[in-house]
């Protein structure tokens, strides 16, 4: 399944305001197990990951809760704003202070800022997207660190830690075979073992 783009602003030669793209993303009705994003001003519905990409999921979260502090949470349906570049995306995974949700002015996303990691498992769909739009935008943002578990790069699967941004750009920190393990540095401070990993997200 691919990504369906819900409204082209460009196609009708209006731009529109971040709180009128906040409005379509609130009011676009997807079946279950969708996500709506919006990537570079565009609303996008994500269709549902699938069983390999979930169990990825569940795997850096449980390997999560073992290190952070208690008042922060792991979640993964968090939204995250980068208004700057016209986005709000959704994670597969955010580590967030449990307090900056309760503190965001919406109640459905917070600050991309506010995160202290967030991770993109890519799907055949939406690699380049993860890859590309979304490092840049996480990386304005000023998030630490940034985790791309990418099984559909060209060289084979990997993981790819982001860290230190400037700008649009982060420095490639590490980068590992799935197999392998990726550290994490603190206030992380995760050694993630991949070798559970299954291919074929």
């Amino acid at each position: 399944m691919s990504a369906l783009t819900v409204d082209h602003a460009w196609a009708s030669g209006h731009e529109y305001t971040w709180d009128e793209l906040v409005r379509i993303w609130e009011e676009t009705d997807v079946p279950e197990g969708c996500t709506v994003e919006i990537i570079e001003g565009i609303v996008t519905v994500v269709p549902p990951p699938s069983n390999v990409h979930n169990l990825i999921a569940d795997l850096v979260h449980r390997s999560l809760y073992n290190v952070i502090p208690v008042d922060w949470g792991v979640f993964q349906t968090l939204g995250t704003a980068v208004i700057s570049r016209r986005g709000l995306f959704i994670p597969d995974i955010a580590v967030a202070p449990k307090a900056a949700l309760l503190d965001a002015e919406s109640e459905y996303y917070i600050p991309a800022a506010a995160a202290e990691l967030v991770v993109e498992i890519t799907s055949k769909s939406n690699a380049a997207a993860d890859r590309i739009t979304k490092t840049a935008g996480y990386a304005a943002a000023g998030v630490p660190f940034y985790l791309l578990i990418d099984a559909w790069s060209p060289g084979g699967p990997t993981v790819t830690l982001y860290q230190e941004p400037v700008g649009e750009v982060y420095r490639v920190h590490h980068a590992v075979k799935f197999g392998d393990t990726i550290s994490i540095p603190k206030p992380i401070g995760l050694d993630l073992d991949t070798s559970e990993f299954p291919d074929g997200v």
